[in-house]
């Protein structure tokens, strides 16, 4: 086995293996060499090598979000680590457990001028779980010239370590601190950084282990419910004829059956589903905004409940986050293991537990269910919504809104879908999904930076097939992760280009001005064909709904490379179509 020399990198290597942490992405560089050997020569880690930082980070987060365990990046010294940052705070957001290892220069080449040097420790504080920053081994005696000596202050200072027998208090140190770290990622879900500094030479190995780190495990007490508190949210659910439960982003099978099953035959219940919820049943409220957004003033106000539940992460829906700040519950619970936002300013119990395990202690307590006609009335308004909406879809021209009904419904039974932001999420929200479908989506920051990396990360972690849908301008801003040796076959991409920012087109503004086009819209004629050339992947296109049918037929089928289809739409009609289409279901 090959080692590297410096007792550092190997401390933080075999603290990454004893924690049986597996996948590895390395992004290129000279000052991370001794972590990039030491990971790439045990064949115990699975490693990725993915120049492009960013997109390496968020490849990093889509292995993370599948595997459900931390996934580590290696980066080189300088700017290289500020290009995490986006990916950091999407996990931070999302609960997802990354690793960053960067690569640092001594303390005494720090703030002099030297090439590839930053300011990095403590540089993701406001993203991050937890910064670990390590202290550099002390150097051996033997020096071949005194003009190897390091500037007299730091020599000195070497001296001293060295008197007072200080590398085994440093080897202590950085142990404890690589191990703290690990088991936040691990069981905080979030980001945690580890900056590492690293003298020269950078490159020598060796066939032993010259330390053998210990791990710390981290003693994990199980979450328990507060009793009172569970009495008080019993009593108030008694007396409670209106209950909403709104559920945002979740992993699958987050929820067990029979407590959705017994939730849904409660009449004074009602439970909003996102797309990201990955929860389903044939009572629940799916496509929130086609319910809310035709309403009027008196008809939100028979909406607002009571008790207010929510589960999960971030919410997609604008309008039921302006409806539930305008017409606010009584009573706000976030049922959650890590924190609870208040999006609705009303929040008044965070209840520390899994959805699980709360409903495993709350409704079995709940022995008879108040008489009400909640979930009866908005049934029938969820009934004409749904007739409404294939009415509409059927009459329409080609445009976003139609070319997503037909790829949401070409989408292979168990399988995954990857969505990116903007207006694509936006649009699927609009449509049931089929049940079968795991759904993911960067919600955390809601950015479009990552989104084709995320889904890359995400098809080489899971063997399931999975689809990427994704709007123009986000799938070119990520057209990096193209720049990749890992895609599976199977993996599937659809571009939907209105050549353009479509979103700005919807939203409040002036549009068709010069000033728009350019600033807003970004309105381009770019084509994802050279990229699929250059990167080896089969381009389809279509244009109008006969070609985008045909095409669907056989794209989800087996390959010899991957896929990608490029929907052209109307850049100028999409957003009235999309406008009209609330006001035809009301």
């Amino acid at each position: 086995m090959i080692y590297p020399k410096i007792p550092l990198a190997q401390t933080v290597i075999q603290l990454c293996k004893l924690k049986n942490i597996k996948h590895i992405v390395i992004s290129p560089g000279s000052r991370n060499a001794p972590l990039t050997l030491g990971f790439s020569n045990d064949e115990f880690f699975n490693c990725y090598s993915i120049v492009d930082e960013r997109c390496a980070a968020f490849f990093a987060l889509g292995v993370a979000q599948q595997t459900k365990e931390p996934t580590v990046v290696v980066c080189t010294s300088g700017s290289a680590l500020l290009n995490y940052y986006p990916a950091i705070a999407e996990a931070f957001y999302s609960d997802i457990p990354l690793i960053v290892l960067s690569a640092d220069r001594p303390k005494h080449l720090i703030g002099i001028g030297d090439g590839q040097t930053i300011n990095q420790k403590d540089v993701f504080e406001n993203h991050i779980l937890y910064s670990a920053n390590l202290k550099l081994d002390l150097k051996d005696e033997k020096r071949p010239s005194d003009k190897d000596e390091l500037p007299i202050f730091k020599n000195l200072e070497n001296k001293l370590e060295r008197i007072l027998g200080l590398q085994q208090s440093i080897q202590s140190h950085n142990e404890e601190e690589i191990n703290k770290a690990c088991n936040l990622a691990r069981f905080g879900k979030g980001p945690v950084h580890i900056n590492i500094p690293f003298d020269e030479p950078l490159y020598e190995t060796v066939e032993e282990l010259t330390v053998h780190p210990k791990t710390i495990e981290l003693d994990v007490k199980p979450l328990k419910i507060d009793q009172a508190e569970l009495k008080d949210c019993i009593d108030e659910w008694y007396v409670s004829k209106k209950k909403m439960i709104l559920i945002g982003v979740l992993p699958p099978n987050q929820i067990e059956q029979q407590w959705l099953d017994e939730l849904a035959n409660d009449n004074s219940v009602i439970v909003f589903t996102e797309t990201t919820s990955n929860v389903h049943h044939q009572k629940f409220f799916p496509s929130i905004d086609k319910m809310i957004a035709p309403l009027e003033a008196d008809d939100l106000k028979a909406l607002q409940p009571e008790i207010l539940i929510t589960i999960g992460g971030l919410i997609v829906s604008k309008k039921i986050k302006v409806f539930l700040r305008e017409f606010q519950p009584k009573h706000h619970w976030h049922v959650g293991d890590k924190h609870a936002n208040d999006t609705f300013f009303c929040l008044d119990k965070h209840i520390v537990a899994t959805p699980n395990d709360f409903f495993a202690e709350f409704l079995p307590k709940i022995t008879h269910v108040a008489k009400s006609n909640y979930l009866d009335t908005w049934t029938a308004v969820k009934q004409l919504r749904h007739k409404k909406h294939l009415e509409y879809v059927k009459q329409i021209p080609f445009s976003d809104f139609k070319a997503f009904s037909l790829m949401l419904k070409s989408i292979p039974n168990k399988t995954i879908l990857q969505l990116g932001n903007s207006s694509t999420i936006r649009y699927a929200q609009l449509f049931n999904m089929n049940y079968s479908l795991e759904v993911f989506c960067n919600r955390g920051t809601s950015g479009i930076d990552g989104s084709t990396s995320t889904a890359i990360g995400c098809a080489v972690a899971n063997a399931k097939q999975t689809t990427f849908i994704t709007g123009d301008l986000s799938f070119f801003y990520d057209s990096n992760a193209l720049w990749n040796n890992y895609i599976p076959k199977n993996f599937r991409i659809i571009v939907v280009n209105n050549q353009g920012g479509g979103i700005f087109r919807i939203l409040p503004g002036h549009k068709n001005t010069d000033n728009f086009d350019y600033f807003f819209e970004t309105k381009h004629h770019l084509t994802a064909k050279q990229l699929c050339e250059m990167y080896g992947f089969e381009y389809v296109t279509a244009s109008n709904e006969q070609d985008l049918d045909v095409a669907l037929k056989s794209f989800h089928n087996k390959s010899k490379q991957p896929r990608l289809l490029e929907v052209f739409t109307p850049r100028t009609e999409n957003d009235s179509i999309l406008l009209d289409y609330f006001k035809f279901i009301k």
